[in-house]
């Protein structure tokens, strides 16, 4: 990376002190650039006449007043992608693979707003009304196969737009085989309209609109220390479930064990590992189940559990319960689980 920051040297505890707007970072020269460059190929290929602009901003988001794309910003930089990971555990959009499955998203709902295409009366049979206001909070069905699944947490499901933007973005996806994959899904039907569309749409040029930088960074004069507290309370739950039959179930409060270790050090050392496993089988976000764990370690605490036997076994049959838990909680109609949008 060509420049150089001051604040790339900072401890987090400085770095958490500055304002957003004095990152000053951008996607010139950064692997972002790369990113872009492929999704336009994509859209080439497709003879799609539109070419995103792209800024950076606070989160990865497409406006409706203008045919671009903004991108969070620590994906600009190593030391704000270490932060980031180190305060939500995650990046997400840090892998190529991963920043080009969001990229195609957004592009679908630049595609959608460039050509207006929520105003045809067939992209409302098949998605919804695209008026429908946001919820704040959704509640997916995992089981649904009427949606495409692309990113975490059955995003499809929340509101018209995204459905029509997760289905454009598994469709644009290079060597995707969607056909096959989707083949006996009433999702197939979406995919297959979004096709024809797509070849409606080729080659043609959408309506001229401002290329607008909408909340730019420059613009945020919020802390690092105030953005993450907001981030992490739309992920962290606020009251724990307490699993006391469950925990003692595989910990042991015998006198005979009072030797072994205690199960919150247990669970402690081996919570990084667990929750990496479960997110990557559940879609769930670290940092929601590492609030998980923190209410099960102080629980193992309070009833002064021990962790008895083989620390392999431990992890299997923890983890195994964690991750049972976890798809009951989304699967159940009696679930809590509302996403955040």
């Amino acid at each position: 990376m060509s420049r150089r920051y001051p604040w790339a040297d900072w401890s987090d505890e400085a770095l958490l002190q500055l304002p957003l707007k004095a990152l000053k970072v951008s996607v010139t020269g950064t692997w972002l650039e790369d990113c872009l460059a492929d999704l336009y190929t994509e859209l080439e290929q497709r003879d799609l006449r539109v070419r995103p602009h792209a800024w950076i901003s606070d989160e990865w988001f497409s406006p409706d007043t203008t045919p671009g794309i903004a991108i969070p910003f620590y994906l600009a930089h190593p030391r704000l992608m270490k932060l980031e990971r180190r305060m939500m555990l995650e990046v997400e959009g840090g892998t190529v693979a991963d920043c080009m499955r969001i990229m195609r998203h957004e592009a679908g709902h630049v595609i959608q707003h460039a050509f207006q295409l929520h105003r045809r009366r067939a992209w409302r049979e098949q998605f919804g009304k695209s008026s429908t206001p946001y919820p704040s909070y959704y509640r997916p069905n995992p089981a649904s196969k009427n949606f495409v699944q692309h990113l975490r947490l059955w995003y499809a499901q929340s509101h018209p737009d995204e459905d029509f933007a997760e289905t454009f973005a598994v469709w644009l996806k290079p060597r995707s085989d969607w056909r096959k994959r989707y083949a006996d899904w009433p999702a197939l039907r979406k995919l297959t309209y979004v096709d024809a569309l797509m070849t409606a749409i080729a080659g043609i040029r959408p309506e001229p609109m401002r290329r607008l930088r909408v909340d730019p960074l420059s613009g945020l004069n919020r802390t690092l220390s105030e953005y993450y507290a907001q981030k992490q309370a739309r992920y962290v739950l606020t009251t724990h479930t307490h699993y006391d039959r469950d925990l003692m179930k595989i910990f042991s409060t015998d006198e005979r064990h009072r030797r072994a270790p205690t199960a919150s050090q247990f669970l402690r050392r081996h919570r990084a590992r667990i929750r990496q496993m479960i997110a990557k089988w559940t879609g769930e976000y670290q940092l929601t189940l590492d609030s998980v764990l923190d209410g099960m370690i102080a629980r193992a605490r309070e009833l002064k559990l021990r962790a008895p036997g083989p620390e392999r076994q431990l992890v299997m049959d923890f983890t195994v319960l964690l991750a049972t838990k976890t798809v009951h909680s989304l699967y159940s109609p009696s679930r809590r689980e509302w996403f955040a949008l």
